[in-house]
């Protein structure tokens, strides 16, 4: 079985190729993300940040990040459940309403624009990214963090000084 500090590493890699992915969807693909798209980049941002502190920490200490990192992991796939519901339902909408001008207000989308502004429409219609919409992979990626974040909560800590 793998070290939790590799697995903690790992968790933090995915979180950003995904990140990535996301940022290459909106340059060169040119979808723009709706206020849900960004809510889930932060609970990317906050499971990668938790599993990297967990990574740097030692043994005893790393069960508590990793049970933060489950926290966004479940926030993300709860956004996700909800993008796929705005998706499903055209009549409802998320772009109408102070989430977007809340979002855009915050500290990090002034600081990184491209990564934390929220411009697109929750509902729009993009292609299928490997005959998924975009929501669906998220809430397929949140799951496999999240469970095994949570094995790494419930894992019996090895005795090593590291």
């Amino acid at each position: 079985m793998k070290s939790s500090k590799s697995v903690f590493l790992l968790v933090a890699l995915v979180c950003i190729a995904l990140l990535g992915f996301a940022m290459y969807l909106q340059i060169v693909e040119e979808m723009q993300p709706c206020p849900l798209c960004v809510i889930q980049r932060y609970m990317f941002v906050l499971v990668a940040a938790f599993s990297l502190i967990a990574y740097f920490m030692p043994a005893p200490a790393r069960r508590g990040s990793a049970g933060l990192g489950l926290l966004a992991a479940l926030g993300g796939a709860g956004t996700a459940i909800w993008h796929l519901y705005v998706k499903a339902h055209p009549g409802v909408s998320c772009t109408t309403d102070p989430l977007e001008t809340a979002l855009n207000q915050l500290p990090t989308a002034k600081a990184f624009p491209q990564m934390f502004t929220a411009d697109g429409f929750c509902s729009a219609p993009w292609p299928p990214v490997f005959g998924l919409q975009i929501p669906t992979w998220a809430l397929i990626w949140f799951v496999l963090l999240g469970l095994v974040l949570l094995r790494q909560v419930f894992a019996r800590q090895a005795r090593s000084p590291f």
